[in-house]
């Protein structure tokens, strides 16, 4: 008897007791109300969803479809592009009717947000030709327009002429012409704008402008697109430099 309840046995018996405690701790015990794997996975699958377990709440499988415009919506978008009609035209009557024929024909053209690109794309226009950025210039102009652009960076290259250029801002942005043809939507702008531009030879020397002065220059583009095409883009299509 004295023999089974040795000191080794008792070291045993000791360790076995502690580690059925941690397990016991671990793995806790059941009290008949217990969730399957199943039922454990579909209330995981529900938190993920932003639900509650038992909630009715349906998630789609799809998207809503997309609500119809309102006649409301329609009329409170058409008195506005009037408004920006009326506020660009300045009152002339000729932009007025071409801008009002533009959106006609485009239900998507906003007056107020094409002044807002093409005053864009002239600074990123006149940067870009300073820099000699062609590619930038290939994605705004229109083949002939580009060409004749190209030929002037080529030749001031050519030179080796360089142009130190600053683009200050535009002091005043009108449109002169607004036209709908039989193919596309014309608009022709009238860009003042702020520009500090310096011309240098390959020695350095100022042969052109000043670096220390803001100048002004004045510059008529017309912008051209298609109505019916998915491309939302306008194109520079004329360009000429006013006194």
């Amino acid at each position: 008897m004295d023999d089974f309840f040795d000191l080794p046995t008792l070291i045993v018996i000791g360790l076995a007791i502690v580690i059925l405690f941690r397990l016991r701790s671990v793995l806790g015990t059941r009290t008949g109300n217990e969730r399957t794997l199943v039922e454990r996975q579909r209330e995981a699958a529900a938190k993920a969803q932003g639900t509650k377990s038992g909630d009715d709440t349906v998630v789609p499988m799809r998207p809503r479809p997309v609500e119809p415009v309102h006649d409301a919506d329609a009329e409170r978008q058409a008195r506005r592009v009037v408004a920006e009609i009326e506020q660009l035209a300045h009152g002339d009557d000729k932009v007025a009717a071409g801008l009002k024929a533009v959106a006609d024909a485009d239900p998507s053209f906003s007056p107020k947000i094409f002044m807002e690109g093409a005053k864009a794309a002239y600074e990123m226009i006149v940067t870009a030709f300073a820099q000699g950025d062609r590619k930038t210039l290939k994605n705004l102009l229109e083949k002939d327009v580009y060409d004749g652009f190209e030929k002037a960076i080529g030749d001031r290259e050519a030179a080796g002429h360089k142009v130190d250029f600053t683009f200050v801002g535009l002091p005043k942005v009108d449109i002169s012409e607004a036209e709908l043809d039989k193919r596309n939507a014309n608009l022709t702008i009238r860009f003042h704008a702020e520009v500090v531009s310096a011309t240098r030879d390959k020695d350095g020397n100022l042969i052109e402008g000043n670096a220390d002065q803001v100048t002004m220059i004045a510059d008529e583009w017309t912008f051209a697109r298609n109505p019916k095409s998915r491309d939302p883009n306008w194109k520079l299509v004329a360009t000429s430099q006013l006194e």
